[in-house]
């Protein structure tokens, strides 16, 4: 399987359906269907990467634009005091989809050090 064609590529060309909370001409948010926190969103980029190892330079204005749209959807999911953001690479790291997303974690306290 290629990043091309991820669930998360389907949910992006609305092949598959998916609980949207933001979307711009860069990024997409929507609700993780298994959750591990009383909000749980996955922010992905429009644009196929594969992992955060993966990341070039050319990326550095998506990735930028997903960090300043993070306080909107924090916001709007009514966690803005308090949330964690988690990117897993690799499937060593827990990575699943091979198609790079931001885990926005609320709703509940969270201790360190993570895992």
């Amino acid at each position: 399987m290629t990043v091309e064609d991820t669930i998360f590529s389907r949910i992006i060309s609305r092949e598959v359906s998916a609980n949207i909370v933001y979307e711009d001409e860069f990024c997409l948010a929507f609700h993780d269907l298994s959750p591990q926190a009383p909000v749980h969103l996955l922010l992905i980029p429009k644009r196929a990467i594969v992992k955060l190892s993966d990341v070039v330079e050319s990326d550095q204005g998506v990735l930028g634009h997903m960090l300043t749209v993070v306080p909107q959807i924090v916001e709007n999911a009514g966690i803005s005091n308090a949330f964690r953001l988690v990117i897993n690479n690799g499937s060593g790291a827990g990575q699943t989809v091979f198609h790079l997303h931001l885990h926005i974690l609320g709703g509940r306290d969270f201790s360190w050090p993570p895992g």
